[in-house]
Parts: C-alpha cells; sequence; structure tokens
C-alpha cells in the first residue's frame, strides 16, 4: 500500500515513542530525526485545533533547511483542550493529580495538528477527539500516577494505559488521535501525496 510514496524518504521529526508506534502500524518505512529545543509557543490569540496545528507546522519549518529533494517529513502535535484552555504536560505530580481531578466525570477535547513537509509544499490538517471520563477517586488518580507517571503526556494521561480502561467513559473521534496521530487520516492524507518529479 502506498505506493505512491516508493519514490520517498519518509521522515517522523517527533520523539514520542507512540506516535512511532502508529506510524510503524501502516506499514510503511521510515527514520526518526529529532532536533533538541524546538520552540513550541504559540500567540495567544489561538485556540483549541488551531494550537497544535500551528505547532506542528512551525515544528516543520525548523527541520525543513535540514529536508533533501524527495524526503517528505512529518510533524505533529497533540494538546487536551477543556474549558478554553491547554492541558499540557504536567511540571509534576501535583500538577498532574489537579489536572485529572479537572478531567474526572467531564468531557475535554483533544486535537492533534499534523504537517506533511517537503522541499517544495506542505500540506497539513488537524484532528479532534472528544473523551468523556467517568468520575475517578483520590484512590484511583494515585495509583495511576504511582505506577504510571504520566509527565510526558498532555492533559497527565496516555489513552492506552490503565487510566484509559478504567476512566474513559465515550470517545466520538479517532483513539488513536488521542494517543498523539491520527492515523487513518494521515492514511487518507498521504494516500493522496502525488509521487515526486
Amino acid at each position: 500500500m502506498l505506493d505512491n510514496l516508493s519514490n520517498y524518504r519518509l521522515i517522523l521529526a517527533s520523539n514520542s515513542p507512540r506516535r512511532r508506534e502508529l506510524l510503524q502500524g501502516l506499514g510503511v518505512n521510515y527514520e526518526v530525526r529529532t532536533l533538541p529545543d524546538v520552540d513550541e509557543s504559540y500567540p495567544d490569540t489561538l485556540s483549541g485545533g488551531e494550537i497544535p496545528l500551528y505547532i506542528a507546522c512551525e515544528k516543520a519549518q525548523a527541520y525543513r533547511p535540514l529536508l533533501q529533494k524527495n524526503e517528505l517529513m512529518i510533524t505533529a502535535d497533540t494538546i487536551v483542550w477543556m474549558d478554553g484552555r491547554v492541558l499540557g504536560k504536567p511540571a509534576d505530580r501535583t500538577e498532574a493529580e489537579a489536572m485529572l481531578h479537572l478531567l474526572s466525570g467531564a468531557s475535554h477535547r483533544v486535537y492533534t495538528g499534523v504537517a506533511l513537509t517537503t522541499q517544495a509544499w506542505q500540506r497539513s490538517f488537524v484532528a479532534e477527539t472528544e473523551v468523556r471520563f467517568a468520575p475517578l477517586s483520590d484512590d484511583e488518580i494515585a495509583y495511576y500516577l504511582d505506577r504510571f507517571r504520566p509527565y510526558d503526556k498532555a492533559g497527565a494521561y496516555g489513552v492506552q494505559e490503565w487510566i484509559g480502561y478504567i476512566g474513559v467513559e465515550y470517545m466520538k473521534g479517532s483513539y488513536f488521535n488521542v494517543m498523539g496521530l491520527p492515523v487513518q487520516r494521515l492514511y487518507q492524507e498521504l494516500k493522496a501525496v502525488s509521487a515526486p518529479v
């Protein structure tokens, strides 16, 4: 599948082991390329899905000078959005606990912005998933934080971990988007890529 990409070298610009696993699941050959300290700030005028879309495109601009001809790079960014604000990666246990209390018994949205970039062009998109958590007890939150330490995850949770098993009551949209890469949509976008000339 994706024979149209046979003349491209596919690059995933991400440190995320989950994104690597999800892209591998599409059955494509790719290599990982990362730069240290890529700026992930954004204008405070942006909201919701505009934020990760902006960051994914900005990440691509940081890598673009390094792209070779016939390389196709994927950059992505995922946020948890609730009550008009971003729940990012928690700085510590206290912040993670506060985030999980906010998510408990409530709905939030997960947005992932993705940019496909070559030397010659860029296309981008954003995916949205609504997630509702059942009420979580203090003991359940403590158990999760003790065993999984989700400090590298937006919103302080990994849907593929224990907290997702016991907490996610309802989901509308892509499960894989909540993990960090909306692979079904990405597959459709990659299918539409023209072979390089």
